[in-house]
């Protein structure tokens, strides 16, 4: 239990650093938000708790496929704000589209030999 505690307050610290370092500086704020910092956790948790070479293969290359249909959505919400769309519409039309796009290459991906 104290393991999942210390990966828990880790990971929650990633997060609250890259929001206050967001505060003072956007720009290097999305820089360290872009940096794959929950999937290099992510797969250091993984590989400790496993050592599966196979598993973390996998993981590591689906995690890969999945990222891609998750970047439209830092197009789209910028562009909505831009046009004086309410955050909250603006954020959840971003996160509706990247849930769409992700079911379209779950849907899309095995059929062109994807492993997901």
């Amino acid at each position: 239990m104290l393991y999942v505690v210390i990966k828990a307050l880790i990971s929650g610290a990633i997060i609250a650093a890259v929001s206050e370092i967001a505060k003072r500086s956007p720009g290097i704020g999305a820089m360290v938000a872009s940096l794959p910092l929950v999937s290099v956790s992510g797969m250091i948790w993984l590989w400790r708790d496993t050592q599966d070479r196979a598993l973390m293969a996998s993981h590591a290359g689906a995690t890969f496929w999945f990222v891609l249909p998750s970047l439209p959505m830092f197009l789209l919400i910028p562009a909505l704000l831009g046009r004086n769309v309410p955050f909250w519409l603006a954020l959840g039309s971003g996160c509706l589209l990247t849930i769409l796009l992700y079911l379209g290459l779950i849907w899309v991906g095995p059929r062109l030999g994807l492993r997901l």
